[in-house]
């Protein structure tokens, strides 16, 4: 019941420094800056006062020269000119951890939202889009305003039926005055470019709306570890691609982040992740949270895990949470005891590897006996898993699909089969989180960017200009990784080290053709003018490339090589290949350069896939069965449209006209739009 008045004031400035190792985005952090550029303040800054570490509620009062504006957590409830000056005033009755401000010269686009909760009607629900810009509005910044509008409902509305209410009244995208990809509570700050590029709005984007019910009001305990990063990538940027059909892909590539970027020396468990900081903590923090997510919506089915998720934002919003309150959630939803598996996955250093052998069929009665060996070969004890496995079978379309508990280091499969088994494959989809055998990934530029040690080779032939350029490239490469690099002249190497991943620059590079021969299986060829890709062909004169192939000598370490004939385009690659990491080949254009041409290498042998030996000596013969079709956990509602909204109103008419025994007639709106249509 008593208030207490503290006054003061001071200078806030600091400069933009770069983001420690996360060199695979190269933006830059402050804790708090106020310039002639913007506003960034956190409470890194303690530009408000601090009592201990206790969430807390805030009226903030902002006055500001036009055409300057602020933005801040929760509800904007005064908006006022006066003698050139904004009056602004943001309220959170909703308990934060911190609180932010945000000033610059925007430009505002606001729409209204209604119901996007999960049950009923929720509380009206203000979209906002504060572009960077005078009050004059801009018909490019208007189309993306309005892109990021609807997207903004699409993304409330599944979030809200998925999971619960959202639980602010406005949700924000700020434009920064640098590049960053931030999430704050009922908004999110993103820098020019980002913005502006064309994937954000189905990648980042969800991704930080997901953060208000992940890490934003269901508050992070950090002690105990950080679970939101890897929940919410597991309910954005997987889901998103679940809803494309390439949620298997998606997984392969997150566990060939882990394989390429986590030795076994940089192991850590999920209570030890904070946030990310480098390759390696991100493959780990997100990237086996992720998986561990994944791992318990397998076991608990689609439904008892979404239950789960819902029982436990209900009970710990605006409260900090641990996994231990994940844990007891999905029990409650479930009525399973969880804990050994929470232990196993959330507290044990390192994962599983396993190896399938001595695949064998023979006659059982009308049917078949189908044995194999499946061992688990990393170091320790075993890990208690449940390993998918499908099985084609002769005559069959679809593959027979089914899972196997086992908790031993060796493991004999047995399956009685009504028809011959021809191939067996473990974890065919990638649902396991484990440390993936080399032939089951291609080859990319993330194994040669997370080798602990490294090569470069810079051609010795090529003229001076073109020489001091990779020379250049080196040393950028040199600074920006955190690992032993070393730079020599092509013509000291008698030949290529076999313990290390090597970077191969320049077509003039004697060893050139090393890194090209072990490419031939993927319908790879090269010849004085050009370099051909299946059915892509990049010219020596036009293009320059990047491509990734394994070292014959040892499949563990990569050959890289990075090649041009525009010393102008090098300054770009240095910049751009980092964000290219999954894949195994790449063509740019131009001194920019832009990106005309990438691609991942296929699968050749995977040693999780082998064939059936057959008692009887049947040969057996491709082609593979079909894995069944699988659902993403939630989907997508249709953006907002007129036309959407008529086709809502035209069925509600429908509905009640049925219901007064009217038939279903059609109706006829002559053309009009839906604000001018009237329903009683």
């Amino acid at each position: 019941g008593h208030h207490l008045v503290l006054r003061y004031r001071g200078e806030i400035h600091h400069p933009l420094e770069s983001a420690g190792e996360e060199y695979a985005r190269g933006f830059k952090e402050t804790p708090g800056i106020i310039s002639s550029d913007g506003i960034f303040l956190e409470g890194q800054s303690l530009w408000y006062p601090s009592f201990g570490d206790n969430l807390l509620t805030f009226t903030l009062d902002v006055e500001i020269q036009e055409p300057w504006g602020a933005v801040s957590q929760g509800e904007r409830t005064r908006h006022e000119q006066k003698g050139g000056t904004n009056h602004i005033r943001w309220e959170s009755p909703e308990p934060q951890d911190e609180i932010y401000l945000i000033g610059g010269p925007f430009t505002e686009y606001t729409r209204s939202i209604g119901d996007v909760g999960a049950t009923g009607r929720s509380p009206e629900i203000e979209a906002m889009v504060f572009l960077r810009g005078t009050n004059k509005k801009d018909e490019k910044d208007e189309k993306l305003a309005k892109s990021y509008l609807e997207a903004t409902s699409q993304y409330l509305e599944m979030y809200s039926r998925l999971l619960g209410p959202y639980p602010y009244k406005k949700f924000a995208l700020v434009e920064n005055f640098w590049e960053t990809g931030y999430g704050m509570p009922s908004f999110t700050l993103l820098g020019p470019t980002v913005i502006r590029l064309p994937f954000i709005i189905q990648s980042s984007y969800p991704h930080e709306i997901l953060h208000n019910w992940w890490g934003n009001s269901v508050y992070v305990d950090y002690p105990s570890g950080n679970w939101s990063e890897g929940l919410t990538a597991y309910l954005a940027d997987h889901l998103v691609q679940e809803q494309h059909g390439t949620g298997a892909d998606y997984r392969r590539s997150i566990l060939q982040k882990y394989a390429d970027y986590v030795a076994v020396a940089k192991e850590f468990p999920l209570t030890e992740f904070r946030e990310r900081h480098s390759a390696a903590t991100e493959a780990v923090g997100y990237g086996k949270t992720m998986l561990f997510f994944h791992m318990l919506r397998q076991r608990l089915g689609d439904d008892t895990f979404i239950k789960g998720l819902r029982e436990f934002y209900e009970k710990n919003r605006f409260h900090r949470a641990n996994f231990d309150d994940i844990r007891k959630a999905s029990e409650e939803a479930s009525g399973e005891d969880l804990k050994a598996g929470f232990r196993q996955w959330v507290t044990r250093t390192g994962a599983p590897a396993l190896r399938i052998s001595q695949a064998r069929a023979e006659p059982k009665g009308k049917g078949y006996l189908l044995t194999a060996v499946l061992e688990q070969v990393q170091p320790g004890q075993a890990y208690s898993l449940r390993v998918p496995i499908a099985i084609d079978l002769e005559g069959e379309e679809k593959a027979f699909q089914t899972t196997v508990q086992t908790d031993k280091k060796m493991f004999e499969l047995k399956f009685d089969l009504s028809s011959r088994p021809l191939h067996l494959d473990i974890d065919p989809e990638f649902d396991l989180f484990r440390r993936v055998d080399r032939a089951e990934i291609p080859p990319a530029l993330t194994q040669v960017f997370g080798a602990e040690e490294a090569l470069i080779l810079i051609p010795s032939g090529a003229d001076k200009e073109l020489r001091e350029a990779y020379q250049k490239l080196a040393e950028s490469l040199q600074r920006s990784q955190p690992w032993k690099l070393e730079v020599k002249l092509d013509s000291e190497m008698p030949s290529l080290p076999g313990d290390r991943s090597i970077w191969i620059l320049g077509w003039e590079n004697r060893f050139l053709k090393e890194v090209i021969a072990p490419l031939s299986p993927y319908q790879v060829s090269m010849n004085d003018s050009d370099i051909r890709i299946g059915n892509t062909e990049l010219r020596r004169d036009r293009h320059s490339i990047a491509l990734t192939a394994r070292n014959p000598s040892n499949p563990d370490k990569a050959l890289t090589l990075v090649a041009t004939e525009n010393p102008a385009a090098l300054p770009g690659l240095s910049r751009k290949l980092v964000h290219y990491g999954k894949y195994s080949y790449l063509g740019f254009e131009g001194d920019e350069p832009a990106n005309i041409a990438k691609g991942q290498w296929p699968v050749l042998a995977s040693p999780m896939s082998i064939p059936v030996e057959q008692d009887d000596g049947f040969v057996v013969q491709p082609p593979r069965a079909q894995l069944a079709s699988r659902r993403a956990l939630a989907d997508l509602p249709p953006a907002f449209s007129e036309e959407r909204m008529l086709k809502e109103i035209r069925g509600m008419a429908s509905e009640a006209l049925r219901g007064r025994g009217l038939g279903t007639p059609e109706l006829d709106w002559h053309g009009q739009s839906f604000q001018e249509i009237n329903i009683d």
